[in-house]
């Protein structure tokens, strides 16, 4: 309960104490009992005012009665707890689309995998090791993730944060697969893991998981 509503209403409530007092005692100068229907006119206004009092005084101490400026940085304060996070989650291949085809003179390395994925979680440490060996060179990592919706916030992103994932991480959310798989390469069957590597029209495609890191730095260092 806020007490700062409340404290505003002592005096009503002294107010309420006092008015029901004085109804008492005239009921027993006019010898009748204490029942709105038995009292007189005057009584009976009494009786309405130490009623009206006591609603208002009980609704305004209620929970709810805080002021909106108190609601509103409460309101504030909550949203500021609730986790916000840094991976772009794109909707639809359209959106996602531009990233296979970057006309510049970087290397891209394109893996697509999920959390779910026991082989791809097995290899992800080989894309981590070419972004930190790299690091000095025109190569850049995308990690595409193809977790479901629902699993985006209770398992990709712990995930990610526990391994502390170096590479560039984004959520392809478009589930129309057989629409979209032909366009990162014809190659593709649509499992996972799957990698495209690429510099302007220079590709190669990657249908299953590297067996080595060496085995992914080859591919990488015979199209630098």
């Amino acid at each position: 309960m806020n007490a700062a509503p409340c404290y505003s209403f002592v005096k009503l409530f002294c107010l309420s104490r006092f008015v029901k007092t004085i109804t008492k005692k005239a009921c027993f100068h006019v010898r009748t009992p204490y029942h709105a229907d038995n009292l007189t006119w005057p009584m009976q206004q009494f009786t309405k005012l130490y009623l009206l009092v006591s609603l208002i005084l009980f609704v305004a101490c209620q929970p709810g009665a805080t002021s909106n400026a108190q609601e509103s940085e409460t309101n504030a304060q909550s949203q500021d707890t609730i986790p916000k996070a840094a991976i772009p989650l794109l909707a639809d291949f359209a959106d996602f689309e531009p990233l296979l085809h970057r006309q510049s003179d970087t290397l891209y390395v394109v893996n697509f995998w999920a959390t779910w994925c026991k082989p791809c979680v097995e290899e992800l440490p080989y894309f981590e090791q070419i972004t930190q060996d790299f690091a000095g060179e025109k190569v850049k990592v995308v990690l595409v993730s193809l977790d479901f919706p629902n699993q985006i916030e209770s398992k990709l992103i712990p995930f990610v944060e526990k391994n502390n994932l170096q590479s560039e991480v984004v959520v392809l959310l478009d589930g129309r697969y057989n629409d979209w798989i032909d366009k990162v390469s014809p190659e593709w069957s649509g499992a996972i893991p799957a990698t495209l590597i690429y510099r302007q029209n220079q590709r190669q495609f990657a249908g299953s998981k590297f067996a080595s890191y060496e085995e992914l730095k080859s591919l990488i260092t015979s199209l630098l």
